[in-house]
């Protein structure tokens, strides 16, 4: 049913000839402000109504970001379909982030969304946090749900790629470079998909290519789930015919006090990290400032709130196309992760460019904050590993009260667990089932296998 805005309809009953002004039935309909036509339709299984962007005016962005403004007042669901009647082709192409609200489930259906080379912004975005606002506000019940073959990819010619510490031009691509007026670093607009201070959430069934930065980050968020996810970028695209360096290409990003967040059936390759969770402090770093790979502080507030903690990881397989890591643990600056369960990873790496490690726990770089304090990452549990990286399970921080099992280094050649940083900070972590290809469990070379 299509009704045009804005509308007030009056149901009027009589019976048998009579006026019964006591029995008046009167069903109104108000809806103000659209800005075009309200689509609405019930699935064939009589679940909720949708909304399409396709009965908005405007670019593509402003036609989602109205479809999921109405459907949030509404308690709908927004729903963007393969063909976009705007352009009568199968693509949308957004000039700004698509931007959830509270309350948004938006179903991406069989279709292509592709940043435009205007464009120097997110994907999704949750729609608290932005250029400028200090005062992130908290949302709730925000759900990406992919359906089919969805494909979000990043522009022919980004304006930006990589985080804040990358120079544009110098070390990484962007068409901004030696623009004035324009950031000459990348920043969280970079992020394929930004969620900050969102509880109750989901992302899933989705395929994110060339992102500009990491293709998924989430914030201070909590009690959620992102499963089903491939990533396909190379740390490197070609434009206008000539090879370009694209940095920072992970794939997921968890960040400073996500909590209570299930991630599963992870795929593909990325230019950087597959998957990481980093805890990163700085106090210089604010809200809202184009000078930051994180859209929200990058403090530590106290009490814990900002730890990494209570994360599941399973079934994930991949690896990293620019030899990074494939999941990696990094927590600084008196943040801290624990409570994390790895179950199922297997290592794709190709035996011509193996990653530096399969998981990487810590770092004893200065420059991010060294070695962490005995106990600051702790209850780890790490298990069902297959690797075909330079290194299985790197230790290059601390780690304690914590157990890994069933790991299956692919190479005859270097140890299942490095101890980068030095076996002084590794305490209470049991260790079983950890197996070399190419030796016996002494350690010596076998043969026959």
């Amino acid at each position: 049913m299509v009704l045009q805005s804005p509308l007030l309809f009056t149901l009027t009953m009589k019976m048998n000839g009579t006026h019964m002004f006591n029995r008046w039935i009167v069903v109104s309909l108000f809806l103000v402000g659209l800005g075009g036509r309200l689509s609405w339709a019930d699935d064939a299984a009589g679940g909720p109504r949708v909304v399409s962007p396709n009965s908005f005016e405007g670019t593509d962005a402003q036609r989602i970001n109205e479809a999921i403004r109405v459907a949030a007042v509404q308690g709908l669901q927004v729903v963007v379909p393969r063909q976009n009647a705007g352009r009568d082709e199968d693509l949308w192409l957004l000039d700004s982030a698509i931007l959830v609200q509270d309350n948004t489930t938006l179903v991406l259906d069989n279709c292509h969304i592709k940043l435009s080379d205007r464009c120097r912004d997110n994907m999704i975005r949750s729609a608290n946090c932005g250029m400028g606002i200090t005062d992130i506000r908290p949302m709730k019940h925000v759900h990406v749900r992919g359906v089919g073959n969805v494909l979000l990819e990043g522009a022919d010619h980004p304006r930006a790629t990589g985080d804040s510490a990358k120079t544009l031009g110098e070390r990484t691509y962007g068409t901004d470079a030696g623009k004035e007026g324009e950031s000459q670093t990348g920043d969280w607009r970079n992020i394929g998909i930004l969620l900050a201070f969102v509880e109750h959430f989901s992302i899933e069934g989705l395929h994110v290519k060339d992102s500009h930065c990491w293709a998924i980050s989430l914030e201070r968020c909590g009690f959620g789930r992102v499963c089903d996810i491939h990533f396909t970028s190379e740390g490197h695209k070609t434009i206008d015919g000539v090879q370009q360096t694209v940095l920072n290409q992970d794939g997921l990003d968890l960040r400073q006090g996500c909590h209570d967040i299930s991630i599963e059936r992870i795929t593909g390759h990325t230019g950087d990290d597959l998957v990481a969770l980093t805890d990163i402090g700085s106090d210089t770093r604010v809200a809202g400032s184009d000078s930051s790979t994180m859209v929200s502080a990058a403090n530590c507030r106290e009490g814990g709130v900002d730890d990494i903690r209570n994360i599941f990881l399973r079934q994930i397989s991949g690896h990293s196309q620019g030899r990074h890591h494939v999941v990696r643990f990094l927590n600084a600056s008196g943040l801290r992760i624990y409570n994390v369960v790895l179950d199922g990873l297997i290592d794709t790496s190709p035996p011509d460019a193996p990653c530096k490690a399969t998981v990487k726990i810590g770092d004893a770089n200065p420059r991010w904050g060294g070695v962490t304090p005995v106990g600051d990452t702790n209850r780890l549990f790490l298990s069902n590993i297959s690797s075909a990286s330079q290194h299985t399970i790197l230790i290059a921080g601390s780690l304690v009260d914590s157990c890994i099992t069933n790991v299956v280094r692919n190479t005859a050649d270097g140890e299942p667990i490095t101890y980068e940083s030095g076996r002084e900070f590794v305490q209470n972590v049991e260790m079983s089932n950890v197996v070399q290809t190419g030796r016996d469990a002494t350690g010596i070379e076998a043969t026959g296998r």
